[in-house]
């Protein structure tokens, strides 16, 4: 088990219940079930420098839609410990997001962009 376990479940949340309203969307919600694969697999976050922009849109979807939909109701119940890891991934989300336009600016034409998790919260207690 990773220690990023719920970082993929929230991600593949997102993804999954995301509708596939255009072609964008969809390459959005690819990306972000692509980028679910690596992080879970425990390899190195590499995202092509083309597909940066389109990546750091689709994190911070998964970044809104849980600060809009389950941040709330995560509150509402009082789970502090349930807090702290949704809050986790709302932030971490938003960095990996920074990082990803930050690149897509600096870099269009080729080469990735490494993205590293930051110490995954501790979820005991």
């Amino acid at each position: 088990m990773s220690d990023y376990d719920f970082y993929v479940a929230h991600i593949r949340f997102v993804a999954g219940k995301t509708a596939r309203e255009t072609a964008v969307v969809a390459q959005m919600m690819d990306k972000l079930m692509e980028l679910a694969d690596q992080i879970e697999s425990g390899q190195a976050i590499d995202v092509a420098s083309a597909d940066a922009r389109l990546a750091g849109r689709a994190l911070a979807g998964v970044a809104g839609f849980l600060q809009q939909h389950i941040l709330p109701e995560v509150i509402a119940a009082g789970s502090a410990l349930a807090e702290s890891q949704v809050r986790w991934v709302i932030d971490t989300s938003m960095a990996l997001m920074a990082t990803l336009m930050v690149h897509a600016e600096k870099q269009p034409d080729g080469g990735s962009c490494r993205l590293k998790l930051p110490d995954s919260p501790d979820l005991k207690n």
